[in-house]
Order: structure tokens, then sequence, then C-alpha cells
């Protein structure tokens, strides 16, 4: 994928207290449940009779969804009765049993002797499920997940579904859920372990002056991100390994799918003049086109386009480049336990050229770049007509019409490192004297799941993977039993959907 057009060659790309706190927590986390309430809502859905719990207690659920059935009828009349005691009624189950993490309680299903001995003994177990909003039940995309004290971590996909692989040396850790704008979650591995959680995530809203906004210089705060990338991103390499896939989608039908497990050699930010490599550790790919397609669109070089598109290594145009853009700073939005600039950007209106508009967030303390979302300008986006795709197909004309991007990073011990990458771009296609058009929709995404900074060596030149070529055409075949212990990004609905119209094997998707 080239992003060569005049100016955009754009680089995308103490003890007592401890324990004092400790007895605090426990006796508070006994009280919500020992507590007394009294409803008369009659008879209700269960996963009403849990909301309006929430709503008057001030504490969400998350469960494990084949655990609660939410569409069961229950009746919620109680007067004075403790909240473990109705739970066991409205759940109709005296066998759940119910932990409280901060403002979460958990429902789970206890482990027998023989299972707790399993679950240390068996190699792998998994946490999968869903990360929502807890007021509008909304999905929350690209959510980022990780255990607090190793490099593991993984996102949610556009419809909020993530999976990720537990060993047994990871079982005492902590899952970090974290989205700009939320409160962070954090769940003990071993209450967390099972399919299908539904994840809360609690929406903070900052109550910031207007005059404290208005006094804020947004091309300062960009100018300063810039200059602490040093500091934030570190001059030493990693070893990642990541989850890719690209795919093109003709309406609604899938013509193309790959994926692979990457490990990527991330060379040091700043003091270096190496550049990043990519290994593929295992590759497979879905063809649905024959000689019957009159037209077949494959992206270009997706993975030379994700390392272009980590912008702190190789700067954002919008970073690099300040005099062509406006910058306005729209909010601050809480993120973990820190805040961050919301500043949105766009291109002068003198600037004859394709350049980027979207909003960029920026610590506020150290000025690190957690995430970015832009797209390409609408109005000046034919004149990158050929950079994104490949066509070997005569007779046609084919244009884009949109093409959006998402960068985001993670923060470890005070280094950032990349964390997530993704690319929508629609097509249209149109044959040379037809009235019809054809739409293509074109995806390229890259998740980063394990990230090490021990023994990092580069790659001997032959393990390189051809990073400008069209990824699908150096891939063979399709791998049933690719995945193995690999983490994976779960593909969204409508993936699955198509997928299944391809008869391909879904139970490695759906575990």
């Amino acid at each position: 994928m080239s992003f060569f057009n005049g100016k955009i060659f754009i680089k995308l790309c103490a003890i007592a207290l401890i324990l004092f706190l400790f007895e605090q927590r426990t006796q508070c986390q006994q009280t919500i449940l020992d507590s007394t309430f009294s409803f008369k809502e009659g008879i209700v859905k269960t996963g009403a009779a849990l909301n309006i719990i929430s709503q008057k207690t001030g504490f969400n659920f998350t469960y494990d969804s084949r655990l609660v059935d939410k569409e069961r009828m229950t009746v919620m009349n109680f007067t004075d009765t403790r909240l473990n005691v109705i739970l066991d009624s409205i759940l109709k189950s005296d066998s759940l049993v119910y932990s409280v993490i901060d403002k979460y309680i958990i429902i789970s299903r206890p482990e027998s002797r023989s299972q707790a001995v399993d679950t240390t003994s068996q190699k792998v177990k998994y946490i999968t499920g869903k990360i929502i909003d807890n007021e509008t039940a909304e999905p929350l995309p690209f959510a980022a997940l990780a255990l607090k004290n190793n490099g593991k971590g993984t996102v949610t996909n556009n419809n909020g579904k993530f999976g990720m692989k537990i060993t047994p040396d990871m079982l005492n850790d902590t899952l970090s859920v974290s989205y700009l704008g939320y409160l962070r979650r954090e769940i003990p591995v071993r209450e967390a372990l099972g399919n299908n959680l539904t994840i809360s995530m609690k929406r903070e809203y900052i109550s910031i002056p207007e005059i404290i906004i208005k006094n804020q210089n947004p091309q300062e705060i960009v100018a300063r991100a810039l200059r602490a990338i040093p500091k934030n991103y570190g001059n030493s390499p990693s070893l990642m390994t990541g989850f890719y896939r690209e795919g093109v989608l003709k309406k609604s039908e899938l013509q193309t799918y790959s994926e692979a497990i990457l490990q990527i050699y991330k060379s040091a930010y700043t003091g270096t003049l190496l550049g990043d490599q990519i290994k593929v550790y295992k590759s497979r790919k879905i063809e649905n086109t024959d000689r019957r397609d009159t037209l077949t669109v494959r992206l270009k070089a997706g993975l030379s386009t994700c390392l272009e598109l980590d912008g702190a290594k190789n700067t954002f145009d919008f970073l690099d480049n300040p005099a062509d853009y406006t910058y306005h700073l729209t909010d601050i939005v809480t993120y973990d336990d820190e805040t961050a600039y919301a500043i949105e950007f766009e291109q002068r209106e003198n600037v004859d050229l394709p350049l980027f508009e979207g909003t960029i967030y920026i610590n506020t303390v150290d000025y690190g770049i957690l995430s970015v979302e832009f797209d390409i300008n609408p109005k000046y986006i034919n004149k990158m007509k050929d950079s994104f795709v490949s066509t070997n197909t005569r007779g046609f004309n084919t244009w884009p019409s949109s093409v959006k991007y998402t960068v985001s990073y993670r923060k470890m011990d005070n280094r950032y490192f990349l964390n997530h990458v993704r690319g929508d771009l629609i097509f249209t296609a149109s044959q040379k004297r037809k009235l019809f058009h054809s739409q293509f929709k074109v995806f390229f995404e890259l998740a980063i799941t394990e990230t090490v900074l021990t023994n990092v060596t580069r790659f001997d030149r032959e393990d390189l993977a051809p990073i400008h070529s069209i990824f699908s055409r150096t891939i063979k075949n399709y791998d049933a039993k690719f995945w193995g212990n690999q983490d994976f990004l779960r593909p969204e609905d409508n993936l699955l959907n198509a997928l299944k119209n391809m008869n391909v094997k879904l139970q490695e998707f759906t575990k």
C-alpha cells in the first residue's frame, strides 16, 4: 500500500494501613450482599430484575450469560430481604455464588474440588465475553483488555466481543479492561474464567469549566506529545506477538479472508536507524471467488500499512506538519486512572491535498498518545485512487469513497506500546459504459496479544515476511487446525454470517 502523493507520504501510516483498608473493603463487600431491600415490582424478566437492583444499589452485575436467562419471567416481591437471598430467588438457583469487586457483583458457579484441581492442571483455559456500556448495553468496540502483571492482552472486535487464552501461570493475575471515557474494570482472572462474560463499563463524565478548555492551546499540546515520544515510547526494542486479518466483502458476500499469527520485531522509537520486521508464524486464507466474478479486489500491502500506521514511530502527518492543520480541544476524558485531551484536527482550507481529519487522545500528564481515530478528507480522496487496492480486471473503474483508520497504544510500566491498528475502506467500482455500481468493503486489522522486552533480537533475513506484497497472495491454503494455543481476534457478526455461507468450520470462532 503506497501513500506517496506529493506531501501525503504521511508516515502513517505502611502495613497497618493496608490491613485496615483491606478489612474495610471486605466489610463493604459483605455489607451489600447482606443488606436488606424491598421490591414491589411484580412479575418481570430476570434481566429487568437485575437492572432494577443495579439502579437501587448502585452495583452492576457481571456474569456468564449461560448462568442467567435474562428473558425468563420471575417474581420480584420482597420486603426487608437480604440481597443474596433476593438473587437466589430471582435467578432460581441456590448454587450460584456472588462476589463483589468495587461496584460490581460477579455471579458465578462455584468450582467443585475436582474442577479446582483441573483449573490449575489444564494447560489452557479461556476468558471470553462481551464489553458493554452499563447504561445503554451498547457494545464497546476495540476496548483494551490486558493482564496487569503480564505483557498479554487483546482488544474487542467491532461487536464488543473478545477472547483470551489463559495458561496456569496467569491464574493469579488480574484482568484489566480499559476504554476511553470509561472507568477501568479489574477482575481477578480466576473470577473471569469461563465463556460469554458480560462486562459492563461505567462512563465517567468529567465536569470541565469551559474557560479551562478555552485557555488550553491544542497546537501546543500536540507539539508536546511529539516532543515526548522518545521518553514515552522508549529506546529499546520489543518483541510482539500479534494477530492480523484482512478481508474483502462485495456487498455482504465475503470474497477473500486472510489471517495470520505474527511476530514483530519493534525497533526502538529513538536512537536507531533500524526498521521494524515481521515474521509470519502461521497463516491461512479463504477464497470465495471464481471465474464468474467479473471483478475482484485485493488489499495492497496490509502488513506494511500496519507498521506505517504506528504514527508515534512513523510520525503522523498531523503531528509533523501542524501548519497544514487546525486543532480544537473539544473534551477531556478519563482513561484508566488518568485523563486525556480529546483534540479534533482537520486540514486547513487552503491546503489542496488529501490529508486527514479526526481526533487524537493525548494523556494530560505525560503527553503520551493513547489513541487516534482519523480518515482521509472525503473532498480529496479521489486523488488517492490507486493507493489502496489492486485489481487486474480490465474495463472497470474503482475509486475509494471512505478510508478510516484507528490506532491505539497500551501503557505498561510507564511506557507506551502499539496495541491495535484497524483500517476500514469502502470502494465503488463501475464497468465502463454501465449504469450500475458495485460496492466493496475492505478491512485490515492488527491486534497485539503479547509484548516482551527481554532477549529481543532481529529476525534472519530469510524469515522475513514479504510485507509489501498483497498478503492474500502469499498464502497457499486454509488450515482448519490453525489456532492451536494462539490468541485471535473474534470475527464480527457479519463476518461470521459470511463465513457460515462459505461452509467454513466455525467451532474455533464461536468457542
